[in-house]
C-alpha cells in the first residue's frame, strides 16, 4: 500500500464496506454534532466523509485542527445511515470510521475559504491563487483546460500534424502589438523579444519542407487585458499546412471544433459542418460586428435611402445623412405587449453608452392598415411605414430602433445594441454553440488617428488580387485570403493563406510606406526563406484560453487560467514585475532613469 493512501477521495463505494483503508487530503469541512465529529476530506479526485466519536483519543486533536490542514486518515468503510446519505456525492453512500490519523501539514487561518463558492475580491483570489484553485469550480475549470488541450493535441496528431516547438527568444517585430523585450547580456545594447505569435517561424517550417505543423504555443503581447483577453500572455493552437487553399483548412478544422464542443459542451447543441461563411462586409452590415453571435436572430437593415427620401421628414437624420451619415435599423420581434418603459430604458441606455439615443417606432393594426406609433412615427408617411416594414420584415407585433451616425460609429453601436436587445428579450439560446467563418477581410484600413493606410489584419496574408492587378486597384478595395472562426460572438481564431512570393510581399508592404530595403531589414529571416522556394501555405491559431472560457461557461478568461496576471499585468502571487539588483542591471549594461512620481 502507498504510504499515504490506499484509495483516493472519490473512489470508495458500497462494495468497499468493511475494508480497512487509508486516504489523505485536505480538511475541507468539519461538522461537530457533540458526540460525533464529521470531517469531509478532499483531494484532487473528490470528497469522502469521515467520522469520529467524542470518546476517541484523537477527537480533541481533530476538533481543533484548522480547515485546509492536510491529514492522512486510516479507518473502516461503513455504510451511512439513511438520513445522512448524500446522492450528490460520488462517495455519498459510505463514510470512514476513523481509527487513526496523521497530521501531514497544518494550515494557518485562511484569507478566503475553500468550502462554498462565495465571490471574493479578485486581488485576494490572485494573491492566494493556490488556495483559490482548491475551490471546486476553479479546480474543475483547470482540469477542463488540460482535457481540452489533450483532446486537441490528439486530434492534430490523428490528422497527420507534427508537433514542433518554435523559439521563445526571437527578434522584435515592428508589426502587431507591443513586444516584451529581453536585454541580452552577451550582446549588450541589443534585445530579444518574446514572440507575439510563432507566425514567421511556422511559415518557415512549411518552407523547410514539412507538410503539417502544430504546437500549443505561448504568445506574449504587451497589451491591456480585458474579460476575454489575458494581459501579457496567452496560449494558442498554432497550426500551418503546405499546398492548401482556405477550404482545405476549413475541411480539416471544422470537424475538430465540432467534436471538441460536442464532447465538452455540457450537452449544448453545436451547429453542423460545414460552418456558415459570411463576408466581412456582410457581417458588419447584418450584425454590426465581425464577431457575430448567430444565436441572436436580429439582423440589422440599412434604411438610409428611406430616411433621405421625401417619404420621411425627420430633419436631424436628414442633416446627418447629408454629412455622410447612415441609418441602421434594428428590427425587434414581438414587442407589442412591452410597456413604454422598455423603449425608454433602451433609449436611456444608449445615451449612457455615449450615443445620442435610439429613436424607435412601434406598430399596431388600425382597422385594415398598420400604423406607426412612438415619438418619431409622425415623421413617416403611410408609404414610408409600409416600406419600412417591408425592408425590415416587420409585423404589427414588432418594433424597430434606429441608429444614425457616421458609418463606422453607426455600424459598431447598432451591433452593440442588437446584442443588448437580444439579451433583454431573451432571444439568445444559451444552449447552443453556433460557429461561422468571417471571410474576405480587407487587406488595408485607414488609420484616422495616424492619417495613413495600415494593415487591417495580418500583413503576411495573400491578397485576393493577382499580383499583376494589385496596383490597379484602390488599396481599401483590396481583399485578402484572411478568415476568422467565430462562435457565439467570440473570435476563436484568426487565419490566412500566406503571401509566399517575395516580390508580392514587397508590393503589399509598399502600400503602407515600407520600402523594399525596410522589409528586408525588418523581416530578413522571412524574406530570405521565401527567396529559396516556398510552397503555397496557410493556417490559423485558435486561442486556447477563449475556447476553454466558452466551454466552461465563464465570462472572464482569468477563471480558466492557472496563474493569471491581473488587469494591470501584475502577478500578485509572485510579485512580478519586480525590481532587480544593481548587479543584474550592471551585467546587462542598463542604467535606470529616475522614477516618475507615483510609479
Amino acid at each position: 500500500m502507498n504510504k499515504f493512501r490506499s484509495h483516493n477521495c472519490s473512489e470508495l463505494r458500497e462494495k468497499d464496506i468493511g475494508k480497512n483503508i487509508k486516504i489523505s487530503g485536505w480538511l475541507h469541512r468539519k461538522r461537530d454534532h457533540g458526540n460525533l465529529l464529521f470531517i469531509d476530506l478532499r483531494d484532487h479526485f473528490g470528497i469522502t466523509q469521515c467520522v469520529i466519536e467524542n470518546k476517541d483519543k484523537n477527537f480533541k486533536t481533530l476538533e481543533k485542527l484548522k480547515p485546509e490542514s492536510v491529514v492522512s486518515i486510516e479507518g473502516k468503510v461503513v455504510k451511512r445511515t439513511k438520513e445522512t446519505e448524500n446522492k450528490d456525492l460520488e462517495t455519498g453512500l459510505i463514510e470512514i470510521k476513523i481509527n487513526n490519523f496523521e497530521i501531514l501539514s497544518v494550515a494557518e487561518d485562511l484569507p478566503m475559504p475553500v468550502f462554498g463558492e462565495q465571490d471574493y475580491p479578485e486581488e485576494i483570489r490572485l494573491k492566494y491563487r493556490f488556495i483559490d484553485l482548491r475551490r471546486k469550480e476553479m479546480h474543475d475549470n483547470i482540469k477542463l483546460r488540460s482535457e481540452i488541450i489533450s483532446f486537441l493535441r490528439n486530434k492534430m496528431i490523428e490528422n497527420n500534424f507534427l508537433e514542433f516547438q518554435t523559439p521563445i527568444l526571437t527578434a522584435s517585430s515592428p508589426e502587431g502589438a507591443r513586444d516584451f523585450l529581453v536585454p541580452s547580456r552577451t550582446h549588450q545594447g541589443k534585445f530579444y523579444a518574446l514572440p507575439q505569435a510563432p507566425q514567421q517561424f511556422k511559415q518557415m517550417v512549411m518552407i523547410s519542407g514539412f507538410d503539417r505543423y502544430f504546437q500549443i504555443a505561448p504568445c506574449f503581447r504587451d497589451e491591456d487585458g480585458r474579460a476575454d483577453r489575458s494581459p501579457g500572455e496567452h496560449y494558442q493552437l498554432d497550426m500551418e499546412m503546405a499546398f492548401v487553399e482556405k477550404e482545405d483548412i476549413f475541411n480539416i478544422t471544422e470537424p475538430i471544433f465540432y467534436d471538441l464542443f460536442a464532447k465538452f459542451g455540457k450537452g449544448k447543441k453545436v451547429n453542423k459542418t460545414p460552418f456558415p461563411k459570411i463576408t466581412y462586409n456582410d457581417s458588419l452590415n447584418k450584425y454590426g460586428t465581425d464577431k457575430p453571435d448567430l444565436r441572436n436572430p436580429i439582423e440589422l437593415v440599412d434604411v438610409t435611402k428611406l430616411f433621405s427620401s421625401d417619404q420621411t421628414t425627420l430633419k436631424i437624420f436628414k442633416e446627418n445623412i447629408k454629412k455622410g451619415g447612415i441609418v441602421k435599423a434594428i428590427p425587434v420581434p414581438n414587442t407589442n405587449t412591452k410597456p413604454r418603459s422598455f423603449f425608454d430604458n433602451l433609449n436611456n441606455w444608449a445615451i449612457s453608452e455615449g450615443a445620442s439615443g435610439m429613436a424607435y417606432i412601434t406598430f399596431e393594426k388600425n382597422e385594415n392598415e398598420i400604423v406607426g406609433k412612438g415619438p418619431i412615427a409622425k415623421f413617416f408617411s403611410k408609404n414610408a411605414i409600409s416600406e419600412l416594414m417591408k425592408q425590415c420584415k416587420l409585423t404589427e407585433k414588432d418594433s424597430v430602433f434606429f441608429i444614425c451616425n457616421k458609418p463606422l460609429e453607426a455600424i459598431k453601436f447598432s451591433g452593440i445594441a442588437r446584442q443588448k436587445i437580444g439579451n433583454e428579450l431573451k432571444l439568445i439560446d444559451e444552449n447552443k454553440f453556433i460557429f461561422c467563418w468571417i471571410v474576405d477581410y480587407p487587406m488595408y484600413s485607414y488609420d484616422e488617428k495616424e492619417k495613413k493606410l495600415d494593415f487591417s489584419h495580418n500583413p503576411f496574408s495573400m491578397p485576393k488580387e493577382k499580383m499583376s492587378e494589385f496596383d490597379k486597384k484602390e488599396p481599401l478595395d483590396i481583399l485578402a485570403h484572411q478568415y476568422d472562426l467565430v462562435c457565439n460572438g467570440y473570435e476563436l481564431s484568426s487565419g490566412a493563406i500566406r503571401n509566399h512570393i517575395p516580390e508580392y510581399l514587397y508590393k503589399v508592404f509598399e502600400k503602407v510606406g515600407y520600402s523594399k530595403e525596410m522589409v528586408k531589414k525588418n523581416f530578413k529571416g522571412m524574406i530570405k526563406a521565401l527567396s529559396y522556394g516556398a510552397p503555397p501555405h496557410g493556417g490559423m491559431a485558435p486561442g486556447i484560453d477563449r475556447i476553454v472560457m466558452l466551454l466552461a461557461d465563464e465570462k472572464n478568461i482569468r477563471e480558466v487560467t492557472l496563474f493569471p496576471l491581473n488587469q494591470n499585468a501584475q502577478d500578485l502571487l509572485m510579485g512580478a514585475p519586480s525590481e532587480v539588483s544593481s548587479n543584474q542591471l550592471k551585467e546587462l549594461n542598463i542604467k535606470l532613469g529616475s522614477k516618475k512620481p507615483n510609479s
